[in-house]
């Protein structure tokens, strides 16, 4: 098993219960299938650099996990078909650090 970061950014326009819902959906996700999340970071509303899709700022939420090919194609499958996120970026680690958070409130 390795160590994953994935960051997900949503749409600006969603609610609190609709951003709750994305956690536990890809919380879930990577439990589901073999893997192990190991902490949830909500970075919060953040202005985008450039536009996407018409919009200036985007929600963004980082998941520390780890998991195995299985885990990363399920999660990649559901993220590329939900209408609430615009980009997402997974990243493949030896060694997770989970002390530091880049983007505390």
């Amino acid at each position: 098993m390795a160590f994953y970061e994935n960051t997900i950014v949503a749409k600006q326009d969603l609610g609190e219960k609709d951003l709750k819902i994305i956690k536990d959906k890809y919380n879930e996700v990577i439990n589901n299938s073999s893997g192990k999340v190991i902490k949830i970071e909500d970075w919060g509303l953040i202005n985008l650099a450039n536009k996407i899709k018409n919009y200036k700022k985007a929600f963004y939420i980082h998941f520390k996990f780890e998991g195995n090919n299985k885990t990363l194609t399920e999660m990649e499958k559901k993220i590329r078909v939900d209408r609430s996120i615009i980009r997402f970026l997974t990243v493949k680690y030896k060694q997770l650090d989970t002390k530091s958070e880049y983007f505390k409130k």
